[in-house]
C-alpha cells in the first residue's frame, strides 16, 4: 500500500528521504489499482504536530501494497495553533467539511493534550464528537490514539477514565488476549509497546460496556480494544507509532519541567526504556544538572547524541502488523464509493461477520 504524495505535505518528502516508497500524483493516476482514502484528524501539541503525522503515515505506508493510500490530514476547532504550526496546518490540512462531502474509507485520530480533569470541558469536545457521530454513520473503521480512545469510552459508553497516581510511561510487554481476532491473528502473542499517560481505563470497565480487549499488559493495562462489533471502533491506549526517541523526547522535556521549577522532584525514567549503559550517563547528566542548579550555573545539555545508539526498538514491527490488518480489512470491506459504509452484503453491526461465522482472514489482498 504505497503512500500517494496527492499535496505538498512536508511529511510525504521526510518519508520518501527516509527510504519509504512515496508515489508522486503523476505515477499513481497511471497506476490501476484501487484507492484508500484515510482521514487523519491530528490533534496534538503544536510541538508534536509534524512528528505524529510522519510516526502514523509511516505506519499507513508500511502496510502491505494492494491499494493507493490517500492520507488527509484535517484539524477541529477547539485546538489552538501558533507560530509554524499554525502555518503548517493553514497549508496543508484539509477543510473537514469537504472530506465530509466527498466521503472517506477510514479515519485516524491522534490523541491530544489537556487542561481539564473532565475531558469534556475541553475546547474541542463538542467538535471532536461531532467528528465521531458522523464517523459512525458513514466511515467503514475509526482507529482512535490514547486520549482519542478514552474520549470516545466516554462518550459513546459512559465510561470515564481514571487518573493515576504517577504518570504511566515507559515501553511494558503486552500479551494478545484474543488470537482469534484479524487484527491480531497474524502477529507476536506477546510483544513490547510504549505507553505514556496519566489516566487509564481497566479492562473490567471496557468489557462491561461491551468493549472487547485484544491485548493487553500486567503493568500497563490494555493496549488494544475494539468495539462490539469487532471493527467499526479500534482502540489504542497505547502508542505503537512511537518513534524510537519518543521517549527519550519526553523524558528530556520533563527533565527541563524540572530545572524551570516547574517539578519539585527530579523525574523517573519511563519504565523498560532506558539501558544500563544509558542509565550510567542519565545518572551522571543528572548529578550534572544538580549541581549546576545549586552553584547557579547554566545547565548542560541532555546528551542525546550519545544515548541514541543506547536505545532499542521493540515495538514498530508489531504497529505496522496491526496497521496492515486493520487496512486489509478496510479493503476488503469498504464501498468502491467513497460516500457509501460497506460494499454491498456486509452488515455494520457485525462488519467480520464474527458473531455469526468465522471471522475474515487478515492477510494480503490478491
Amino acid at each position: 500500500m504505497p503512500l500517494v504524495a496527492h499535496s505538498e505535505l512536508p511529511t510525504f518528502k521526510r518519508l520518501r528521504d527516509s527510504g519509504q516508497e512515496v508515489l508522486d500524483l503523476d505515477r499513481a493516476s497511471h497506476q490501476d489499482i484501487r484507492e484508500l482514502h484515510i482521514g487523519f484528524l491530528n490533534m496534538m501539541p503544536d510541538a508534536a504536530l509534524t512528528a505524529t503525522e510522519r510516526q502514523f503515515m509511516r505506519l499507513v505506508g508500511a502496510s502491505n501494497r494492494i491499494a493507493q493510500l490517500y492520507v488527509h490530514p484535517f484539524t477541529i476547532e477547539g485546538i489552538d495553533r501558533v507560530g509554524a504550526a499554525r502555518s503548517h496546518v493553514d497549508l496543508y490540512y484539509e477543510d473537514w467539511h469537504e472530506l465530509q462531502h466527498n466521503g472517506l474509507d477510514a479515519l485516524i485520530i491522534t490523541g491530544a493534550n489537556v487542561t481539564e480533569a473532565d475531558i469534556t470541558r475541553e475546547g474541542f469536545w463538542d467538535p471532536l464528537v461531532s467528528v465521531a457521530d458522523w464517523a459512525s454513520k458513514n466511515i467503514c473503521s475509526v482507529l482512535c490514539s490514547c486520549l482519542a480512545s478514552h474520549a470516545f469510552f466516554r462518550h459513546f459508553h459512559g465510561v470515564t477514565r481514571t487518573h493515576l497516581d504517577a504518570k504511566r510511561w515507559g515501553v511494558y510487554s503486552h500479551r494478545v488476549v484474543e488470537s482469534a481476532h484479524p487484527l491480531t491473528a497474524t502477529i507476536n502473542t506477546r510483544f513490547d509497546a510504549p505507553h505514556s499517560r496519566f489516566n487509564d481505563v481497566p479492562r473490567s470497565q471496557l468489557e462491561a460496556v461491551g468493549i472487547k480487549v485484544l491485548a493487553e499488559s500486567e503493568e500497563a493495562g490494555v493496549h488494544l480494544a475494539v468495539s462490539a462489533d469487532g471493527f467499526r471502533w479500534v482502540y489504542f491506549q497505547g502508542h505503537p507509532e512511537y518513534d524510537i526517541n519518543s521517549l527519550l523526547k519526553e523524558y528530556k522535556r520533563e527533565v527541563g519541567r524540572y530545572i524551570r521549577g516547574e517539578l519539585d522532584d527530579y523525574p523517573p525514567y519511563p519504565d523498560h526504556y532506558f539501558g544500563a549503559d544509558a542509565v550510567a550517563r542519565l545518572e551522571k547528566y543528572k548529578s550534572a544538572v544538580i549541581t549546576a542548579l545549586d552553584a547557579g550555573r547554566p545547565v548542560p545539555d541532555l546528551p542525546e547524541a550519545e544515548l541514541m545508539p543506547l536505545l532499542d526498538n521493540s515495538w514498530t514491527d508489531t504497529g505496522k502488523a496491526i496497521f496492515n490488518n486493520w487496512l486489509g480489512l478496510v479493503y476488503q470491506l469498504m464501498h468502491r464509493d467513497r460516500g457509501k459504509l460497506f460494499m454491498p452484503g456486509v452488515n455494520p453491526e457485525d462488519p467480520l461477520g464474527i458473531n455469526q461465522s468465522p471471522p475474515l482472514k487478515s492477510a494480503t489482498v490478491a
